[in-house]
């Protein structure tokens, strides 16, 4: 299947959560042996308009992104040209949709927009008319689905698609030294760490040891927090770890607390509770992680420092595990699978679902 994935910027431009998404589904096509091709604003160097790397195809259809008005009006043509079976569009920027959407009428193939939600979703007229423009919607949670809703988008038309996990890649780890909590997170100011450490700090009286992965621009404020609550001695700041590294801590741990305010799906938090990790999740009204853990017997959900304390204790009495088969239905093959099916039925349909 030829593929086409539209974004004006690219994980090659800026590495956020939203280009990271994209980046991985259209990799996970790429390795299933599928034709990928991207459109997106040039970033390599030289005149030429598309480029070749790691067996994706990358169309520049304008050059830099200052040249906004120029990938709208070229887009439709460039992708219509290329005849793809399906164009896979993101929200970011919302104009971009209408853009790929007409190109998509040219070339005869449906369109699905990725509408990840990272950094909330404006109530300007662009993004409701987005919502309307694609033939089906693709979201991370049902956080961000409700907002999608509230964009106009009608609920039938919504999909609801985790980020994926490599399932086999957690089990084939090694497990760390065993710690009672982990924590994992960019330590900015959503983090919110510091609910984690107060509860912490009430367990002062019982044995723990527990490991905060991740750095930022608030890690040394948390380290003093720590310091000021006399838990420094039992905490561990791991700093920015790979994958591999973070997997390690993860089967060796037993709790993973999830505390941060916005999170539109807490994808760490999965590789943790895949790696065997009881979950905790502080209750946000702008973040997803709850979803991750209701009707869970593993899972607690906690709205203030003292019930995550008291979650912390009670989830000491479930047994350590070092791989959940619970969360198999997040693998990437099956995520991969899901995307495919959408793909060919809104072919079969001719984009109505």
């Amino acid at each position: 299947m030829r593929i086409a994935f539209v974004s004006f910027e690219t994980v090659h431009h800026e590495d956020s959560e939203t280009n990271r998404r994209l980046q991985t589904i259209l990799e996970l096509f790429r390795d299933q042996g599928h034709d990928i091709e991207v459109f997106c604003a040039q970033f390599w160097e030289g005149e030429r308009s598309k480029i070749q790397r790691n067996g994706i195809t990358y169309h520049g259809v304008s050059v830099g992104l200052d040249a906004r008005a120029s990938f709208l009006v070229r887009l439709p043509f460039v992708l219509a040209a290329t005849k793809p079976d399906v164009i896979h569009v993101g929200a970011v920027w919302p104009k971009q949709v209408f853009a790929a959407s007409w190109g998509g009428t040219l070339a005869r193939a449906p369109t699905v927009l990725e509408w990840y939600g990272d950094g909330g979703i404006d109530e300007g007229r662009w993004p409701r008319r987005a919502a309307k423009w694609a033939d089906r919607i693709v979201v991370p949670s049902e956080l961000v689905a409700t907002w999608v809703r509230e964009r106009g988008a009608e609920i039938d038309s919504i999909d609801v698609v985790p980020n994926p996990i490599d399932c086999e890649r957690v089990r084939t780890v090694e497990p760390a030294d065993p710690v009672e909590v982990v924590y994992a997170r960019r330590l900015d100011a959503d983090a919110n760490l510091e609910s984690l450490f107060l509860a912490l700090a009430e367990l002062r009286t019982r044995e723990w040891q527990a490991t905060v992965v991740g750095d930022g621009p608030e890690r040394a404020t948390y380290e003093r927090l720590a310091s000021d609550l006399r838990i420094d001695d039992r905490l561990t700041f791991a700093g920015d770890c790979s994958l591999e590294g973070r997997l390690e801590i993860y089967r060796g741990a037993h709790v993973f607390a999830q505390t941060a305010e916005h999170c539109v799906f807490p994808t760490e938090m999965l590789w943790a509770l895949a790696a065997g990790c009881v979950g905790i999740v502080e209750y946000h009204a702008d973040s997803s992680a709850h979803e991750l853990v209701e009707g869970w017997d593993r899972g607690f959900r906690t709205t203030s420092e003292a019930e995550l304390a008291d979650a912390i204790v009670n989830a000491g009495d479930l047994e350590h595990r070092e791989f959940d088969d619970r969360f198999e239905p997040y693998d990437e093959t099956v995520v991969r699978d899901r995307y495919l099916t959408m793909y060919r039925t809104l072919q079969d349909s001719g984009g109505l679902l």
